[in-house]
């Protein structure tokens, strides 16, 4: 299936009413600011020179909806180009100077594939053998375990009696989430590019996500999707490899746009988000099919957001939070007993009634291509187009 054949599903359900927020890399001007106008994609860098600096103005709907525009392209145009990579303008991934978070074992329902990837030492022919043993351990009840409580405190003595200890009791079920960085400024992808995962891996999956977008206060002005590409392996045998498993080239994709908060989405929507993936094996044909049902979630968005920004650490850029994910996948593809995990030009669709559908295609972090558009760039951009003299406040 070429990528092109989900140019009808980028947009939400609901695009006529929703107000989006892209990023466009135009080959004559550089990346620009831009708004959803029905068939219309509007510049809009002359009246808000970067999406931070949007989001931190008093009333970023209005802007999006009325700003002027220096130059239009079609929306159906630029979509074929953005999914089949060819020349000319394409869309990116709509943050620019924010600072890319990640809140991670934020479902406890999820909690125990971390744990089982933890205890199989990144072998996932151990992985089935420990997963029957934590199961008959705690039945199915520990979904609906608030982090924290004295429930969650039993469940983990439960877990330590059965010599199952982890680190990812304590950030599932204590009372601190887990916080990282995911990857640098302006380094993630948008829909239709590459997404990368190193060569060495032999365990690694998608990690479909509502994402958050947060100004410099910490309060969130809207939403996205976000994969949060994961190598299990590394991970697995070591939580001190966390970067090495999550940030690399390409392995962070966000998009197709952020959708703000608005009369008619509010983030009590965002909290009953149904996220459906997709994977499609281009090499053997496989299929892949979850979801993450973010209103199971076990912290509160306010709760990751309190912990990411406060007194305790400030981001004057703003930042977006990965919320984490319920998805991990157990289906066996190579081998009987050996989970899943990608094969370079595995397709992978992340989608959202509300959010619009983000699609990648897997390769290798050494192949993809590279990252070489940084903070300087996009300054020496801005400084061409005389736009810096356009912040707002």
């Amino acid at each position: 299936m070429s990528l092109v054949d989900y140019a009808g599903r980028v947009l939400p359900a609901d695009c006529d009413v929703a107000t989006l927020v892209a990023r466009v890399h135009d080959p004559v001007l550089g990346p620009c600011v831009a708004s959803i106008r029905g068939d219309d994609v509007v510049d809009i860098t002359s009246s808000v020179p970067t999406v931070s600096a949007l989001l931190e103005t008093a009333d970023p709907v209005e802007l999006v909806r009325n700003a002027a525009g220096e130059r239009r392209w079609g929306l159906p145009d630029l979509l074929r180009a953005t999914l089949s990579g060819t020349s000319g303008p394409r869309l990116l991934a709509p943050v620019d100077l924010q600072v890319l978070k990640a809140a991670g074992v934020t479902f406890v329902g999820s909690m125990l594939e971390r744990v089982i990837e933890e205890r199989a030492q990144g072998d996932p022919a151990r992985a089935e053998e420990i997963r029957g043993k934590l199961g008959a351990t705690l039945g199915t009840a520990i979904s609906t375990v608030r982090p924290g409580s004295a429930e969650a405190a039993e469940v983990k003595r439960a877990l330590l009696q059965e010599g199952m200890w982890s680190q990812y009791l304590e950030v599932g079920l204590g009372p601190d989430p887990e916080i990282f960085t995911k990857a640098p400024v302006l380094s993630a992808v948008g829909t239709g590019a590459a997404i990368g995962v190193l060569e060495r891996s032999e365990w690694n999956n998608p990690e479909p996500e509502l994402v958050l977008v947060a100004d410099s206060t910490g309060k969130p002005r809207g939403a996205m999707l976000g994969n949060d590409v994961n190598l299990r392996d590394f991970e697995g045998r070591s939580a001190l490899l966390l970067t090495e498993a999550k940030d690399n080239n390409a392995s962070c994709a966000l998009g197709p746009f952020i959708r703000l908060f608005d009369e008619h989405y509010t983030i009590d929507d965002a909290r009953q988000t149904e996220i459906a993936l997709d994977v499609t094996g281009q090499d053997d044909g496989f299929s892949l099919h979850g979801k993450n049902s973010v209103n199971q979630i076990s912290r509160t968005f306010e709760e990751l957001l309190a912990h990411t920004r406060g007194r305790h650490h400030q981001y004057p850029d703003g930042f977006v939070l990965f919320t984490g994910t319920l998805f991990a996948p157990t289906e066996d593809r190579d081998a009987p007993g050996q989970g899943f995990t990608h094969h370079a030009g595995d397709v992978v669709s992340i989608s959202a009634e509300r959010l619009g559908t983000l699609v990648n295609v897997v390769t290798s972090a050494e192949e993809a291509p590279p990252w070489t558009t940084g903070i300087t760039d996009l300054v020496k951009s801005l400084v061409r187009r005389g736009a810096l003299g356009q912040v707002q406040s």
